[in-house]
C-alpha cells in the first residue's frame, strides 16, 4: 500500500476545498441552493480525483446557504 500511495494524487485539505468551492461559486455567480447542480458540475470537473467529494458537497451546501 505504501508503494501505491506514491503514485496517487495528493488529496486537498478541507481549507483548500472550501477556498476552491467559494471561488467557483463566485465565478458562476451562484446565489442559493437552487444553483447546487450548476456548482457541483463545475466543482466535479475541477476537483475530481483531488478531493473527497463528500467534503466537497458539504462545502458547496455551506457556501450556498450563506
Amino acid at each position: 500500500m505504501e508503494v501505491l500511495k506514491v503514485y496517487l494524487p495528493v488529496r486537498m485539505t478541507e481549507a483548500e476545498i472550501t477556498a476552491a468551492v467559494q471561488a467557483i461559486v463566485a465565478d458562476l455567480g451562484a446565489t442559493g441552493p437552487g444553483d447546487m447542480g450548476k456548482v457541483m458540475g463545475a466543482v466535479k470537473t475541477q476537483l475530481a480525483g483531488k478531493a473527497d467529494m463528500g467534503l466537497v458537497s458539504a462545502a458547496v451546501k455551506a457556501s450556498l446557504s450563506q
